[in-house]
This record gives structure tokens, C-alpha cells and sequence, in this order.
């Protein structure tokens, strides 16, 4: 070979790995192995080999691998394991390290040679070869892959595949249609149409009369009627087919009071109180001439619906609740906060960040105006109509906590699933737009459904008995709205949904049948995410249900749950709940010279110095007593009672996991103990001749997670992979340090977003 004095561009590209002296940092990738596992309907769009995920900030530590685009993921797919020991639940639409395309929020690409950086979006060009490629997510996960030995070329077509897959342009594009298409139309299996014939999911859809009837008569609404002018969705384009309005209220009035109405959403039932009083949402009157007219009569036939004929209380929501802009605003200052900052600095500036994001104060104001719809039905006994302007937004939060503190049923798997069905799904909230899955008008985007699991983890935090299911629920459920495949989270409404799903069958030729629509799978259909045996984390073992039972001297009792005088009385000091249970959370913190003692006895000395309206003492009065947990809920809200959701914030964060800590650890205890109760009881059935069981039988339908070991009398103890992250895991997430001191910084303070949206493609390093 010879050389000449000028150096030339060379023109060989390897497609090996490099040599490496350290095995552990050569990519042994046998690349015809590493193949993408794809869903039906589901197409590769591009891939690049060698390439690098960063796990910490070591790079031996990094896996090497494939990274590719698809129509519905970013999906990185390695022979290499994660340098611990394995044990998320296994999802069955996403791999290891995949990432929902709905889930990414901003795609950054990164040439450290050239020092130039740019935020990628749809149909965008890319001057530069990427090296890094920086994914932050909408569920607050950072995700970093490095390029040193990827093919340029090839490293930037998966980066421009990324960001243009990320940003659909049409809802049709949104993977579920495909999905729906492939794998219910396409096949003729016994699923027909995305819905199992044979049932088995018992949560109501409320998308038929049966089912509105049915919670009529649960909720001894009989001055309420199914009204089913809307069917074709012909007077509202925004409610569903079927909702529920007083029986005074003729279906002539009702088409001739919609076109008064915002968007002609007629009033919506929402729930009855025991007492009769009814919970009624309402959007405003868009014409001045006629409001007070329509107001009188729609009042009117809620008072005649009261057993009592009560005047009707209005709660003004948008005067009163912080607007949807302000909400996003909060969240956007808290992902900062729990995420981007650091954790070395002192705590109470910590604290401080996380007072001033604002996002606590609005989990704070949100429960406490619920509180106060509460007081109006459960004390002054009078019906209340929630007013917002569209209806479709703030009514759908304050509507579900309301339902959640009075009702019992609300606490259940089920009737949860079907109280967010009816108010969120059914009644119209616009989860395309405030999920922004789309990415066309971040104003339109906030994550009020976010703030409501937020709002409802407080209350479960605080009772964490009266909720048939956990917190790893919840926060499955918040991740469930970027998996882009449910009906309960890609639409505005039930009308989009059908037009969207009719457009779309036409164009790809799939026969309907008698559907008028694809079915779309809920999310309450678990088993296209989970195993039976991971949904068992679901199931919360310290659940007090309608009727519990216990076993004494052979003898079957049942007992409701009620808090000891001492439990309650530490209560009313102002305790926080945290301390009960032998930990703090973040707002708890016990500093020098007795801090919690001085700031407790601020925060009641403020509540003593206000004059104390009647609200204040319904609640005072209602915590001199004990709580029955099948009863009514009011949750205490004192600034520190209210705690940081960590599972769901904290879950990525590395320096914030506690090994072999934090509540998994309790939950384990519990679950082994429920578990071995029940297989107890089960053992005593027997023993009286209810029928012989085989002894594998009770373990294959164990409600519990943990379950007791087959060695009588040995207490198990904890898997050596718990954490307080549990089930979810930080490794493989950018470390905040591994950011510090990079250019990317100096973006992220006080950016609108988690970048600057402008294009940074001349900033240099």
C-alpha cells in the first residue's frame, strides 16, 4: 500500500466492532440474532448497530447493541444483561429497553467533535453526524446511546426516524390503529374486533344504557333517567351516546336547551349522595340572553330529583382551581426539580425548589375544594353542579375525588376503573390534546389526569386500607396514557374515537361487521400488558373491603375496620401520616432543634388565628372521631401531611433508591402475611369437609405477589432485589451528575420545556 503526503478521507466503513483489550467493553453481537420483537402491525422503520446505551457513569457498565425505530417504539436490543439481578414485571408490549414513541418528548442529538447540539423534529434536517442521542420522556425517564462506533450515516437516518415517528401528524398514525387492524381484523381467532366474547373484564365501559342504569340503581338515583338523545352523536359532538339527566326533563327540552350550552354539552349526572343529594357537571352558558332562563330550569329539575327539594349549590371551578397552563407549568418546574437537578445540595433547599414548582400547592388546592363539594353534600345536604367552562377538564378531577372520599365502591379495583371510564373517558376529556400525543400545540398540553393520580396517591397514602388496590397501580395506570394502543387514552372523546376508527377501516378495506367501529382495547383489559401473576402487585394486601373476615377458635367472624382513639388523636396533633408507619417523607424531615414541633405547632397556630368557617368544622368535627374506611374519606391537608409521590417522580433517579428500603419492604411482609392468611383459611375449609383442594391450588390463585414460603413456620425474608423503586428501576437512566457541567445544562435552567425548543444547531460547546 502506498501513502502520499496528503492525508485522504477514507473510504472504508467497518461494519465490526472494534478491537478492545477490556472484554468487558467489546460488543461481542452476533447482529443476525439481535432482531427486533415486533407486535402485529408493527414495522421496522430503521436501525443502526454498535451502538452504546449508557447505564452509569462508568462505561464499562454500558451495553452494546441494536438500536432501532419503529412505528411504535424505540427499541434497544441487547445480549448483554443489566448489571444486577432482573425483576420488573414483564411487559408484554415492551421489551427491557423500549420506549413508547408517544412517551418521548424531545429527541436531542449531540456532536461532541463539532460541538453542536440540535433538537430533532418532524421532517427536520440533520447537518452534522450525530455521536450521542439524548431521549427525554414524558414519564421522566432521560435515555443516552453514544455512536462512537455506529456508521454515521446510519446513526443519523435512526435519529431522524425518531423524531419524525415521535411526532404522527394525523391520529390514524398513532400505532393502535395499526395495532386494532393487524391483530383483530386480520386474524380469526376467537378475539373478535378487540373484545374477548367470553367477557371476564368487569369494569363498565359506560358506553351502552345497561351500564348507566345499573349505576342508577347502585347509587339510588330514582329521579334520574338514561337519556339517549345524543345517540349518533347528533345534538353533542363531545358527549357520549348515552348519559343521565332528571327525570322532570323532557328529551324536547333537552335538544332545545343544548344549543345554549358551550359546545351543547346538556348537564351531566355524575353520582348521588346517599342522602339524595346529587353531583351534577355542567358547562357554561355561551349565550347571556338566555343563561338565567336555562340556568332556573336546569336547576329547577335537579331541586325536584331531592328528596328534600334542596336549593341547588353552584361551584365556580374556573374561578376557583388553577387553569390547565398553570398545571403544566408546575410539572414541567418539578420534572427539573426531581430529575434534572442535583441531589447534593442541602435538603432544605430542595424542599424550597419543590415548594416554589408549585405542583404540591395544586395537589393541595385541588383536594381541598373537593373536601368542600363534600361538605355541601355529606353536611348541608343540598345537590351541587360543578361549572366549567368546557366541562371537560377540571370537572373531570374534582368530580372523581368527590366520588372517591364518599363512596366506598370508588376504592375498589373495579369501581375505580369505572369512576375514571364515566368521568374522564366517557364524559369527553381531551387526552389527545392534554397528552399532546401529537406534539401540535403544546399549550393544549397538561397533565391534569397526572395531577388526579397524584391527588388520589395522597389520599390512598394517608388511608392506605380503604383502596383495594396499590400505588404501583397507579403509577402503571399514569404510564398506560404513552402506550399508544388503548381507547382510553388516544382521544378527546367518544365520537373522535368511532369517526377516527370508521376513516380508518374504510381506507385499509377491514370489515366491520355489525361494529359501527374498531374496538379499541381499555387499559382496563390488564392482560395485554401483564401477567396474572404481575397484576398480583396490583392488589393491595392491607385492603379492608364491605365485610372482612377473620377466623377465631375455628370460628368465622366478620368485623369492619375502624382507627384506634389513639391513631386518630395523634391525627388531630397534626402527626404526619408518614411518621405513623415509621418513615418521612420528603416534607417531613426532621431537622435541628425539633424543627417538626416548631412547624406543626405554625401550622396550627395559622389554622387558629383564621376564623373558622363551617367547612373547617365539618372537618374538625369529622376527625374527633374515628374513620370508618368503607365509610366517608376526607384527607388531611396540612402542608405536612402532603408528601412527594416518589414511585411514581423518583422512580429513575439512582441516588434517590433505597436498597432493601422504603415501603416495598412493608409490602412484603404484608403480602406473605395475607398470603399465608388465606392459605390458612383455605386449609380450614378443608379440614371441615368443604371439598378437597389440591395443594398447588391455593399458590397458582394467590391474590398476593409474595406469597409464603412451602416451609411451615420460616418467615421469608426479603428478595435481595427490593428497593424502594420496586417494581421500576433506575438503571440505564441518565444520572443527573453524568449532565452537570455539559453544555446541555446551561439549557435546561428555565427552559419552556426540557430544552429550548429553538434549533441549536450552531451553539458550539
Amino acid at each position: 500500500m502506498m501513502f502520499s503526503g496528503k492525508q485522504t478521507k477514507p473510504t472504508f466503513k467497518s461494519y465490526l466492532p472494534p478491537l478492545q483489550t477490556d472484554l468487558k467493553k467489546s460488543p461481542q453481537l452476533p447482529i443476525k440474532k439481535l432482531e427486533a420483537k415486533l407486535l402485529p402491525g408493527e414495522i421496522i422503520v430503521n436501525e443502526a448497530n454498535f451502538v452504546r446505551k449508557c447505564i452509569g457513569s462508568e462505561s464499562q457498565d454500558d451495553l452494546w447493541g441494536k438500536l432501532v425505530c419503529t412505528n411504535f417504539k424505540v427499541s434497544f436490543i441487547s445480549h448483554n444483561s443489566l448489571p444486577r439481578k432482573r425483576f420488573q414485571c414483564t411487559h408484554r408490549l415492551l421489551g427491557e429497553h423500549d420506549i413508547p414513541l408517544a412517551c418521548v418528548e424531545q429527541v436531542v442529538t449531540v456532536n461532541d467533535l463539532k460541538g453542536k447540539q440540535k433538537i430533532l423534529g418532524s421532517n427536520q434536517k440533520l447537518k452534522f453526524n450525530p455521536t450521542e442521542l439524548i431521549l427525554y420522556c414524558k414519564d421522566f425517564r432521560i435515555i443516552r446511546f453514544r455512536f462512537d462506533e455506529a456508521g454515521p450515516e446510519s446513526a443519523k437516518k435512526v435519529c431522524l426516524a425518531i423524531a419524525h415517528y415521535s411526532h404522527p401528524a394525523d391520529p390514524q398514525l398513532l400505532f393502535g390503529f395499526e395495532y386494532v387492524g393487524k391483530r383483530y381484523h386480520g386474524s380469526t381467532g376467537d378475539r373478535v374486533n378487540g373484545v374477548d366474547p367470553g367477557g371476564g373484564m368487569q369494569t363498565p365501559l359506560f358506553d351502552c344504557s345497561s351500564d348507566w342504569d345499573r349505576e342508577i340503581k347502585r347509587t339510588g338515583a330514582s329521579e334520574w333517567r338514561v337519556c339517549t338523545i345524543n345517540q349518533g352523536y347528533f345534538i353533542s359532538p363531545s358527549l357520549p351516546e348515552f348519559f343521565v339527566v332528571p327525570v322532570s326533563l323532557a328529551d324536547q327540552d333537552l335538544k332545545q336547551y343544548a344549543c345554549f350550552f358551550y359546545s351543547q354539552r346538556i348537564p351531566l349526572w355524575c353520582w348521588n349522595h346517599p342522602s339524595g343529594s346529587a353531583l351534577v357537571r355542567m358547562s357554561n352558558i355561551s349565550d347571556p340572553q338566555q343563561q338565567r332562563k336555562v340556568e332556573q330550569r336546569i336547576s329547577s329539575a335537579i331541586t325536584k330529583s331531592h328528596p328534600l327539594r334542596s336549593d341547588v349549590f353552584k361551584s365556580d371551578l374556573d374561578k376557583n382551581l388553577p387553569n390547565i397552563q398553570d398545571i403544566q407549568a408546575a410539572l414541567l418546574k418539578l420534572r427539573q426539580i426531581c430529575v434534572i437537578d442535583p441531589f447534593e445540595e442541602s435538603e432544605e433547599k430542595w424542599l424550597s425548589s419543590l415548594e416554589s414548582s408549585r405542583w404540591m400547592e395544586y395537589v393541595r388546592t385541588f383536594l381541598r375544594h373537593a373536601v368542600e363539594v363534600v361538605y355541601m353534600l355529606e353536611s348541608r345536604n343540598v345537590p351541587v353542579i360543578l361549572l366549567e367552562n368546557e366541562d371537560r377538564d377540571l370537572s373531570c378531577v374534582i368530580s372523581c375525588l368527590v366520588q372517591l372520599m364518599c363512596d366506598p365502591h370508588c376504592r375498589s379495583l373495579h369501581g375505580f376503573q369505572g369512576l375514571i371510564q364515566k368521568e374522564w373517558v366517557m364524559a369527553g376529556h381531551r387526552f389527545l390534546d392534554r397528552c399532546n400525543h401529537l406534539k401540535k400545540n403544546d399549550k393544549e398540553e397538561s397533565p391534569l389526569f397526572l395531577l388526579f393520580l397524584d391527588c388520589v396517591w395522597q389520599l390512598w397514602n394517608q388511608y392506605p386500607a380503604a383502596f383495594e388496590f396499590t400505588e404501583v397501580y397507579l403509577a402503571v395506570l399514569g404510564d398506560s396514557m404513552w402506550v399508544p394502543i388503548f381507547s382510553t387514552f388516544l382521544f378527546n372523546c367518544p365520537r373522535q374515537r368511532a369517526e377516527n376508527s370508521r376513516d380508518f377501516a374504510s381506507s385499509k378495506s377491514i370489515h366491520l361487521g355489525q361494529d359501527q367501529a374498531l374496538r379499541f382495547p381499555p387499559v382496563w383489559d390488564w392482560s395485554q400488558q401483564f401477567s396474572l401473576k404481575d397484576q398480583t402487585l396490583f392488589n393491595n394486601p392491607l385492603y379492608v373491603g364491605k365485610i372482612a373476615t377473620c377466623v377465631q377458635n375455628g370460628t368465622v367472624k366478620t368485623f369492619t375496620h375502624r382507627r384506634s382513639k389513639k391513631n386518630y388523636s395523634s391525627t388531630l396533633r397534626g402527626l404526619p401520616s408518614a411518621l405513623r408507619n415509621g418513615s418521612l417523607g420528603p416534607n417531613d424531615t426532621l431537622a435541628r432543634r425539633n424543627s417538626l414541633v416548631l412547624r406543626l405547632r405554625s401550622d396550627l397556630s395559622q389554622v387558629r388565628e383564621q376564623q373558622e368557617t363551617p367547612s373547617e368544622r365539618f372537618i374538625r368535627d369529622y376527625f374527633s372521631h374515628p374513620v370508618d374506611l368503607q365509610g366517608l374519606l376526607l384527607p388531611q391537608l396540612l402542608p405536612s401531611h402532603l408528601s412527594v409521590w416518589k414511585l411514581y417522580f423518583l422512580r429513575w433517579v439512582p441516588e434517590a433508591q433505597i436498597p432493601q428500603g422504603g415501603p416495598i419492604t412493608a409490602f412484603h411482609k404484608l403480602s406473605v402475611l395475607t398470603d399465608e392468611i388465606e392459605m390458612l383459611q383455605s386449609q380450614l375449609r378443608q379440614y371441615k369437609g368443604a371439598g378437597s383442594t389440591p395443594n398447588n391450588l391455593h399458590a397458582e390463585h394467590s391474590k398476593m405477589y409474595f406469597k409464603v414460603t412451602s416451609t411451615p413456620h420460616q418467615t421469608p425474608s426479603p428478595p435481595e432485589y427490593l428497593s424502594s423503586s420496586f417494581p421500576f428501576s433506575p438503571v440505564g437512566n441518565l444520572c443527573r451528575p453524568g449532565i452537570l457541567g455539559t453544555p446541555l445544562s446551561k439549557f435546561l435552567n428555565g427552559a419552556k420545556i426540557w430544552l429550548s425548543t429553538e434549533t441549536l444547531a450552531n451553539e458550539t460547546f
